[in-house]
């Protein structure tokens, strides 16, 4: 493992001196360039303590070698030296940049501490060191859920990515120094950084950091297993990177004389990364070929397979590691050629070559290096964010630029907000999202009882628009349910469609009784009007996925289901096939053709039918069938006149009949009537509305009360189905003077 090597003097020695001569090297390292806004935190420095200032000096030192800018190097110095400035002098002192940066940390310090209240007004940015908090043992809850939201959290809270390797560096620096700490110490921190702070690095891309990391939690965790490894590996990781180099350029000499151009790196496996493969694929250290690996980067596929040539002609290749993942890719379409070899002294190789276009896949599409590490699904949202983080610190020389931030402002923007619950539980919730929100996300009826809101102590309303870190308290009632005026959209009480639709339920349920009696006099008055009679609900229920007719109605009160879809919904052959004889009729009528529906007749032969003038039953109306003398059967509506009156003897001429499917596109007579104001001109609305639908009028009768200065009129037409006759129903209740239009039966 290679540790950072640290310039600085004791921090009995630190003197403005030797503060001096830190940043003069610093200078130096980077061709002479100036760190204005470092040398200013330098001199505003020298009035806090010399193990605060050497602790600053030290992270600002791991941030250098991760090449990161000046206004990083000065945001860290201030916020870990604890250099006492209040918010309002820091753009002066700085910049707005740096501002930012230092309010981002005070807000995490804040995090990492009790969560109280935090005035970002004009407080000192002085908080303690963050990463010597406990984030686990304050939330108390381990399960991969929580850890993932408090990972996202920290992904969140800050506006700044480089305030997330601010945090990685502290964190590290602690590692370094944590060997002289007791055991119980070690784990515990080791472990928060195994499951937050290591994953991080991993997802931003920063293996530099999350090496050495990782391998200082199994050092702390397994320090048996961590020497095991560390004594079989074959050199110090000097000497190992120096033969990767070499390695290197054996395949770069191959690749220039081809003219192939190629983007080659290498890296030694790391001890945390060796221990995982040895666990998952239970094996020992001598079976692991990937302890040096090499990766090579070309413009073309048929590159790809004539770099594999190179190396399998320059070493001997490794039965059983070589995969071709350009030809098969992976489930998460990775592609890449993968093969190992037995490179110069007899060492294994690892080689991986692909294309650009393949790479940029593994490292930023659905085959993300860090999801597959992790095992983690595609979560589209957060990756469009984590990308945008990377892209940063891939750019980072460009920060200087004033107009960076506000271009990739809105790219950067969070998605989700990670909330605290008062007992230390995560919850995540949409950007924007609100304390009633918040109480639908624990539990339904924490929202219903919902009447205030504490955020970190302080009551807030309910339209408070919550930020990632907050600690929420929700303020209930014994009894109550929720406002209407939360389902309001101008009025901003619910963001999420989760709690939109648990207070639409509430109210749902709540008005079950005036809706179910809503729904009854609405299906009643279209059956009138369509004359359909009476039906069991219940049956027509199920149509509609309903259990129980009283369901029906309540859907038709409440307006999620219309009278006109439940009547256009009736008519489905209620007589099975093998228990009926099709009677004979004519052929299907086409529109404009006078004909008879098709009609199924229960135990007869083939017998003609017609349908009974005196009630003209339409489909799907409940029909029986009247077997006449000498005339075949005549099918009548089950409630008409004529077969409620018949006698005792005559109803064993009575048949069971039903419609068939093939009854669909036939034209039936019906009567209309319809009652007006007696005035010019009625007839000719009615008619039009005939003519305009394409409706036949068959016969036409009026009569005249001049008392009451009306008109009644009586149309038989010829209708397609009952979708048909609802519609005209509908236009002629809306002419002018029109009182009352139903269907006559």
């Amino acid at each position: 493992m290679v540790s950072i090597a640290c310039r600085l003097p004791e921090p009995a020695d630190l003197d403005a001196v030797a503060i001096r001569d830190w940043l003069a090297r610093l200078e130096s390292d980077r061709g002479g360039l100036s760190l204005p806004l470092l040398r200013k935190a330098c001199d505003l420095a020298i009035v806090a303590s010399p193990s605060d200032i050497h602790l600053g000096l030290s992270i600002a030192d791991i941030l250098h070698e991760l090449e990161m800018d000046d206004e990083t190097l000065a945001a860290a110095l201030v916020h870990i030296a604890r250099i006492p400035i209040a918010r309002s002098r820091a753009g002066e002192e700085f910049n707005p940049v740096v501002a930012a940066m230092l309010a981002d940390l005070s807000k995490v310090g804040a995090l990492a501490e009790a969560r109280v209240e935090v005035n970002y007004g004009d407080t000192l940015l002085n908080t303690p060191n963050t990463l010597d908090k406990v984030y686990l043992v304050k939330c108390h809850r381990n399960s991969e859920e929580h850890l993932e939201n408090l990972r996202r959290m920290l992904l969140t809270v800050a506006d700044d990515v480089r305030v997330v390797v601010i945090i990685l560096a502290e964190r590290l620096h602690q590692l370094r120094l944590l060997k002289r700490a007791d055991d119980e110490t070690k784990r515990r921190i080791a472990l928060e950084t195994r499951e937050i702070h290591a994953p991080l690095a991993n997802r931003l891309g920063i293996w530099r950091v999350k090496w050495e990391l990782e391998d200082f939690t199994l050092r702390y965790l397994q320090p048996e297993e961590y020497k095991r490894i560390a004594t079989r590996l074959d050199g110090r990781r000097a000497e190992r990177e120096e033969y990767i180099g070499e390695f290197i350029a054996l395949i770069r000499e191959k690749c220039d004389e081809a003219g192939i151009k190629a983007e080659i790196a290498g890296r030694p496996k790391h001890i945390y990364s060796i221990w995982r493969k040895m666990q998952r694929k239970q094996v020992d250290i001598d079976r692991i070929f990937d302890l040096l690996a090499v990766r090579v980067l070309v413009d073309s596929v048929a590159e790809c397979y004539t770099v594999l040539g190179f190396v399998h002609g320059l070493w001997r290749y490794i039965p059983g590691e070589f995969d071709d993942y350009i030809a098969t890719p992976k489930a998460n379409l990775y592609r890449s050629l993968h093969t190992a070899v037995i490179g110069p002294e007899d060492k294994p190789v690892e080689i991986q070559i692909r294309t650009q276009e393949m790479h940029e896949h593994s490292e930023r599409g659905v085959a993300a290096h860090w999801a597959y590490k992790e095992n983690r699904g595609h979560d589209a949202e957060f990756q469009r964010r984590l990308l945008w983080m990377r892209h940063w610190l891939e750019l980072k020389e460009d920060a200087s630029d004033s107009d960076f931030a506000e271009r990739f402002k809105s790219e950067f923007a969070p998605a989700q907000a990670y909330v605290y619950t008062p007992q230390g539980k995560l919850v995540e919730l949409p950007h924007g999202a609100t304390p009633v929100d918040f109480a639908y996300a624990i539990h339904s009826d924490l929202g219903h009882r919902c009447r205030g809101a504490k955020v970190n102590g302080r009551i807030v309303p309910l339209t408070f628009s919550l930020e990632s870190g907050m600690t929420v308290e929700i303020l209930t009632t014994k009894e109550g349910g929720p406002s209407r005026d939360w389902l309001s959209p101008h009025l901003n009480y619910l963001k999420t469609s989760r709690a939109r639709g648990r207070v639409r339920q509430w109210f749902k349920q709540q008005d079950y009784e005036q809706h179910v009696a809503i729904g009854r006099a609405n299906l009643d008055r279209e059956f009138d009007r369509l004359g359909l009679g009476k039906r069991d609900l219940d049956e027509i229920a199920r149509r509609f996925n309903y259990k129980k007719g009283s369901d029906l109605l309540a859907a038709i009160g409440c307006g999620d289901l219309s009278p006109v879809q439940v009547a256009h919904s009736l008519g489905k052959p209620v007589v099975k096939p093998d228990e009926v004889t099709l009677a004979t009729r004519s052929p299907a009528k086409r529109k404009g053709e006078k004909g008879k529906g098709a009609v199924v007749l229960e135990g007869v032969g083939d017998l003609l039918y017609n349908m009974a003038k005196c009630c003209k039953p339409v489909p799907y109306d409940p029909i029986v069938g009247f077997i006449t003398r000498g005339k075949g059967v005549t099918v009548h509506r089950n409630d008409c006149s004529v077969i409620q009156s018949l006698r005792e003897n005559d109803r064993e001429r009575m048949i069971s009949a039903a419609w068939n499917d093939l009854s669909e596109g036939g034209l039936y007579p019906v009567d209309i009537r319809v009652v007006a104001g007696d005035r010019r001109g009625l007839l000719r609305d009615i008619s039009s509305i005939f003519t305009n639908e394409e409706v036949d009028v068959l016969g036409v009768s009026s009569q005249s009360d001049k008392r009451k200065d009306t008109a009644e009129f009586r149309f038989t037409v010829e209708i397609a189905d009952m979708g048909q006759l609802s519609r005209i129903l509908d236009k002629v209740a809306q002419l002018p003077d029109v009182l009352e239009v139903r269907r006559r039966v």
